[in-house]
């Protein structure tokens, strides 16, 4: 287990979250970009102790911890540029959950990395998650603006459907170079400790990932994809990301209680 301090500061930010998810609808839009940005900080706060600790840890639930906050960090910035974004309080519900997980389960230790650049490797899926998983949230946004648009229920104030979908396919598009950058890394590092590329589960599933994420760009590009298809796709791919690592993790770290 993390050690106590990490307890209680992972314990105040998952309660932070929780109020702010909690309370949302009762704050004006200022004070919950203010309290969304507090807790941005102590769950940055949690992150640094966790993965600069000695020795070094990383597991499942550290990995969607991150992923949540990069999500948290794009929605900051949009949200400056574009204050029609509202998914402030599941944002901050699923702050929150990550923030417990990678609490109740900090992964493994990590004492002699086989190479000092082996967490270039680890930094550049887990951008490559946050792009991805940014470009889910919009997407489930684009959904949600697309029905009420069929409903004859939207606002004024809203933000146009045909810009939420630019935001998604962008933020789609930088994840898919970082997804491309992980993978020639992920075989470079193999090269430089004279192993061969293995073709386990987690190697796989990202490269059906990449496959999935590279199919629907060039739809998008070539034909002009939009709509279910391209959200039912775009779901399928970082399902694929989400199973290639964290899944994998999840199972040898809770279900079969390996390393």
């Amino acid at each position: 287990m993390p050690f106590p301090p990490l307890i209680a500061l992972s314990l105040a930010t998952a309660l932070a979250y929780a109020l702010l998810a909690y309370a949302y609808r009762r704050l004006s839009p200022s004070a919950s970009r203010w309290a969304l940005a507090s807790v941005w900080v102590l769950h940055l706060l949690v992150l640094a102790q966790g993965l600069f600790a000695e020795p070094a840890r990383f597991g499942f639930a550290p990995a969607l911890s991150v992923t949540v906050w990069l999500v948290l960090t794009v929605y900051a910035i949009e949200s400056r540029l574009y204050p029609q974004l509202r998914a402030r309080w599941a944002l901050a519900g699923l702050g929150s959950l990550a923030v417990i997980l990678a609490m109740l389960f900090p992964g493994q230790h990590y004492p002699n990395l086989q190479s000092a650049w082996l967490p270039l490797h680890w930094a550049l899926g887990i951008a490559s998650y946050g792009l991805i998983g940014a470009a889910v949230v919009h997407a489930w946004l684009m959904q949600r603006a697309e029905q009420a648009l069929r409903q004859g229920k939207t606002e004024e104030k809203a933000i146009p459907l045909l810009t939420l979908e630019r935001l998604t396919f962008r933020l789609l598009a930088a994840g898919f170079v970082l997804l491309s950058l992980t993978l020639v890394a992920g075989g470079w590092f193999s090269e430089l400790l004279n192993q061969r590329w293995v073709w386990n589960h987690k190697t796989a599933l990202s490269v059906l990932s990449w496959i999935t994420i590279g199919i629907l760009l060039l739809g998008r590009w070539r034909l002009g994809w939009r709509g279910r298809t391209a959200v039912r796709m775009l779901y399928l791919g970082a399902g694929f990301l989400l199973l290639s690592y964290a899944g994998s993790r999840f199972v040898l770290e809770v279900v079969l209680h390996r390393a």
